[in-house]
């Protein structure tokens, strides 16, 4: 999976023999063109559309059963909603940066608040971060998306993607943190040091650390976390 810097979609079918929406930029807003088909995105977010549509608030933490007592248990807060029908939907939030993103059978670990959109085929749900989610304010769980098709991820700036492999770790700080996937293990860890009392460190307190192979998205731009500085 690699973010792309434009219109992902591979034809009317998508390649999944389905109908499926089509995903373009412009500038910081998503147009999305449906044909029939449904696409998710967060709630809230439409700012203009054209044709036929109906809209239906979803619920996250995934669907059915499962996800009705994932949202019980976890607080979840990822609000979609479901927009189908015929004509073209735009999509933003507060001028983010949008990324597109393909997937094929994988899956996406995603902040709820930088999620936007995906295709209605992809499964949504949560998963377990531990002291990574409180450190970046955002909870205990993440969002997963998976499956395959499009997905739409928001960023305060241009997003940076970057390779771990088993023989480079990476060191992320969870401000900066958007998204990940493909087998990677996080830890939390701190970062505090002799260098870091005398003025001379980083100046970040705790970072993740990635370890395996994959992806991580990060973001030009720190939101606050618990840790802050020390």
């Amino acid at each position: 999976m690699r973010i792309l810097p434009g219109d992902l979609s591979p034809g009317p079918h998508g390649g999944y023999g389905r109908l499926v929406a089509m995903f373009r930029l412009q500038g910081r807003t998503l147009a999305v063109d449906l044909t029939g088909d449904a696409v998710k995105a967060k709630n809230g977010s439409m700012v203009a559309y054209d044709g036929r549509m109906a809209f239906k608030k979803m619920t996250g933490g995934g669907e059915g059963i499962r996800g009705m007592v994932t949202r019980r248990l976890t607080g979840e807060q990822m609000a979609m909603m479901e927009v189908k029908g015929q004509g073209t939907c735009w999509f933003a939030d507060r001028a983010g940066e949008i990324n597109l993103v393909t997937l094929h059978g994988e899956t996406l670990y995603v902040e709820a608040s930088n999620l936007l959109a995906a295709d209605a085929g992809l499964r949504t749900g949560t998963t377990f971060t531990g002291l990574r989610g409180g450190a970046t304010g955002n909870g205990l769980f993440t969002t997963t998306v998976e499956g395959s098709g499009q997905a739409a991820i928001m960023s305060d700036g241009s997003a940076v993607v970057l390779r771990v492999t088993p023989q480079y770790p990476l060191n992320v700080d969870p401000g900066a943190y958007i998204a990940h996937q493909g087998d990677l293990r996080q830890h939390f860890q701190s970062g505090v040091s002799f260098r870091t009392f005398m003025g001379e460190g980083s100046g970040e307190s705790f970072q993740i650390r990635f370890e395996g192979d994959g992806l991580v998205y990060v973001q030009p731009s720190e939101r606050n976390t618990v840790g802050g500085d020390v």
